[in-house]
């Protein structure tokens, strides 16, 4: 039985809950899982160097493959939350670290990596947008990126293919535009930002290079990106 978006609600009361990242019984978030994914991020190495560090909360396998997927392609919504807190515990990692500025000096807002429309109505929406919002807030989150129509599905290409595939095909979203031009006034240099691109999947890199290489062009400089799982 294929599970609507927005359905999960209604299922509940039928269906036990089940934990997104092992499938326990009884939970839609387990204690096992929310240790695991709360491991020290990892610094990836994609085949396509977006120029900037890719931080994971680890490799694409286990839990986090199971939650990815239930998250995209099984409409649990509410795994936003605890996928959230994840990256915000990543975020902070990484303060502590030095790897990002200090929030006090330039707070962190979120740029989700691109999705293609099509994609994201089937999903009722955009997950990686929910998980960065539970995050850092919507407040803090600007969906600044989207893909051109004919972009193609990303499974299944190679690097190569994945990267002709991308090419030209981000652009700026009327919010970036309006991003743009707040991070490039004078007013804003009293108000930095540590602007982070976020995403579900780390497979080549050719995502984040590409939308690194737009938002660049228009005058936004990412600090680093977070995934919530890398692959090889």
């Amino acid at each position: 039985m294929r599970i609507l978006p927005g359905s999960r609600t209604l299922l509940d009361l039928i269906l036990p809950a089940e934990c997104g990242g092992c499938a326990e019984p009884g939970t839609q978030w387990c204690q096992g899982c929310a240790a695991e994914l709360a491991d020290d991020p990892i610094l990836l190495q994609p085949r396509v160097d977006p120029g900037v560090a890719v931080w994971a909360l680890g490799p694409y396998s286990g839990p986090r493959r199971r939650v990815v997927i239930a998250a995209k392609e099984r409409g649990r919504r509410d795994l936003a939350v605890p996928l959230g807190s994840a990256v915000a515990g990543a975020l902070a990692r990484l303060h502590q670290w030095g790897e990002l500025a200090p929030p006090e000096v330039a707070p962190v807002v979120l740029v989700p990596a691109p999705t293609r429309s099509r994609a994201a109505r089937m999903r009722g929406g955009d997950p990686v947008t929910r998980i960065a919002v539970a995050a850092v807030g919507a407040s803090r989150v600007c969906p600044a990126l989207a893909m051109r129509r004919g972009v193609r599905d990303s499974v299944g290409l190679s690097a190569d293919q994945r990267r002709v595939n991308l090419e030209g095909g981000v652009l700026l979203t009327p919010r970036g535009h309006r991003f743009a031009q707040h991070v490039c006034s004078e007013r804003s240099a009293a108000q930095r930002k540590t602007v982070v691109l976020i995403d579900d999947v780390s497979t080549t890199g050719v995502t984040a290079a590409e939308s690194i290489r737009v938002l660049s062009g228009a005058g936004i400089q990412v600090a680093s990106v977070v995934v919530l799982a890398g692959v090889g």
